[in-house]
């Protein structure tokens, strides 16, 4: 078993919707912490971007700097040993994800 951490940016009015998608397809693998479930950790912030003369933007206006409120979401993935289950939660995130490029890190874990 290996242990992720899944690190995602999204508008936060998607937040909620994105997490309890991924929970479900994946509620063994994902937000999972001893006896307790659907656990995420959520910081409000402010992301910036430009979207480039060929970008079809969820917000904005191509070549226009735009600012959204939009949320980092931390939450463990589980995986059994051959990063299946991260490669699929990846793709699930990006299925129901509203932007066209979804920024995301994915960080093996150690324990200690």
């Amino acid at each position: 078993m290996s242990r992720f951490k899944l690190v995602f940016f999204s508008p936060t009015k998607d937040t909620s919707r994105i997490l309890d998608h991924i929970f479900s397809k994946y509620p063994k693998n994902v937000g999972k912490i001893g006896e307790y479930e659907h656990c995420a950790f959520v910081t409000r912030g402010t992301g910036q971007f430009r979207p480039g003369p060929q970008a079809n933007p969820h917000i904005g206006t191509p070549g226009t700097l735009e600012f959204v409120e939009e949320d980092r979401v931390e939450t463990l993935v589980v995986d059994g040993g051959q990063n299946e289950e991260v490669k699929g939660v990846i793709k699930e995130l990006k299925s129901v994800h509203p932007y066209e490029e979804v920024a995301y890190d994915v960080y093996r874990l150690e324990d200690l």
